[in-house]
């Protein structure tokens, strides 16, 4: 029998006996960051509380995770509750816990949710895939051997935008278009969709052309796409934009869209980044 995929190695919740909605994790190494798990891993994780709840009505709609403190390395606890419930849409809190140094419960994460009984309705698509090479025409970023652990857990083959070569101040545009998918094929699902909304580096570095200290503060992803649609997709690359707006006063703002490799918009997502000189 074969093993998990890592991701859902790393997705793992058991419910907890003390409150529904009440789940207990623990962090992976296969998706560590520089100081605590991938962003996006930590988003995916939220919603997996959701996903898991037993009082769950519909399907995604918006995320929303709040990165009040990183994620330290070991056991963690979740709480996910419906905030309200509606006849077809249902409103999320959840929180995201770790015990200090002195055994003390500290909330690193909190997050918001909806979801949603999608009903049958006009469509239009004003937001659609830029032309683009096929991914199988554009070559495979490697990371090296020194590379941050979650980025090993990705392919990605950057369009443009990629990585400064140089870090020489030169920078001037913000926008990468990188087509991205599970290095280890996973079908894609809501949980793995908010993890790659936010694969992007931060924008920052590509805009300036220079390194400097940036974590994001906020995150919202916008899931356009049932369940149905992003099950069809498989384990497909995705094409991502990602583009900042404002630089100001130590921080930035960044939008992205992800769509499948037929122009289906899967997601779109905003997030708010710290930086510093």
């Amino acid at each position: 029998m074969a093993s998990p995929h890592p991701f859902d190695q790393a997705l793992a919740l058991r419910h907890s006996d003390l409150a529904s909605g009440h789940f207990i994790g623990s962090t992976h190494p296969a998706y560590w960051n520089m100081v605590g798990p991938f962003g996006g891993m930590t988003a995916a994780l939220a919603l997996q509380a959701v996903l898991r709840h037993p009082e769950l009505l519909g399907e995604p709609v918006a995320l929303t995770v709040n990165f009040a403190a990183a994620v330290t390395e070991g056991e963690f606890e979740i709480v996910a509750q419906p905030a309200r419930t509606n006849r077809s849409t249902q409103h999320w809190t959840m929180e995201i816990r770790q015990r200090d140094a002195e055994g003390r419960m500290q909330v690193n994460t909190t997050a918001t949710a909806v979801t949603a009984v999608r009903r049958q309705t006009w469509g239009e698509n004003d937001c659609p895939m830029p032309e683009v090479p096929a991914p199988q025409a554009v070559e495979r970023f490697s990371i090296g051997p020194k590379g941050v652990a979650w980025l090993e857990q990705y392919e990605m083959r950057p369009v443009s935008g990629a990585v400064p070569r140089v870090w020489d101040g030169s920078g001037h545009h913000s926008e990468t278009r990188i087509w991205v998918r599970d290095a280890v094929p996973r079908t894609l699902d809501f949980a793995s969709l908010a993890a790659m909304s936010d694969v992007f580096y931060p924008r920052v570095w590509l805009r300036r052309a220079t390194v400097v200290p940036a974590g994001t503060v906020s995150i919202t992803t916008y899931f356009h796409a049932t369940g149905a649609q992003l099950e069809q997709v498989g384990t497909g690359h995705l094409l991502g934009r990602a583009t900042g707006q404002q630089f100001a006063n130590g921080y930035f703002d960044q939008s992205a869209q992800l769509w499948s490799e037929d122009g289906t918009l899967l997601a779109t997502s905003n997030q708010i980044v710290y930086y510093k000189e």
